[in-house]
């Protein structure tokens, strides 16, 4: 069962909680926590840490560098994570490209524009098969922001079902 307080939107580098597609997410599921990340790596995933807690049957959406925070809470945490989002996931990042995290069973859903010029697209994809075990990956016809795509999604349903391994 889906439970807004138990979601959290991880914006990008340089996103913020007023971003496109935090607005959409906190119009679609009111409860949604949309928090404002800065500093590094380690200070952010220290901030993701504080907020999500011992808490289980999390859903996590992230976008590009938020994707990659994601995906290393995941792994570290599978057991709190009910379902993972990511959009255009920068795993390329050398702390998740150069020390994979063994692989999760997650279920985890990806989209990844085949225009993407920021985070390449094939790299990724190797990364995110190698990781996530239960995964399905749309390559969508959209750039690095995706900001056709995240209103094309139907994101209850998304965030409600089970992917099957594509």
């Amino acid at each position: 069962m889906l439970n807004p307080e138990r979601m959290i939107f991880i914006h990008g580098l340089e996103g913020t909680s007023l971003g496109v597609k935090a607005t959409l997410l906190r119009e679609l599921f009111p409860g949604i926590l949309t928090p404002d990340f800065r500093g590094t790596l380690d200070e952010r995933m220290s901030q993701l840490y504080r907020l999500l807690g011992k808490h289980k049957e999390w859903t996590i959406i992230g976008s590009s560098f938020g994707g990659l925070m994601g995906a290393i809470f995941t792994c570290q945490h599978p057991a709190q994570v009910r379902k993972l989002v990511l959009l255009a996931p920068a795993l390329i990042w050398p702390d998740f490209a150069e020390s994979i995290p063994d692989a999760v069973d997650v279920p985890t859903f990806v989209y990844h524009g085949s225009h993407d010029e920021i985070v390449p697209l094939a790299a990724t994809r190797k990364l995110a098969e190698q990781v996530f075990h239960n995964l399905t990956y749309h390559v969508v016809d959209d750039d690095h922001g995706l900001y056709e795509t995240v209103h094309k999604i139907n994101w209850k349903e998304i965030l409600q079902s089970t992917p099957t391994n594509q």
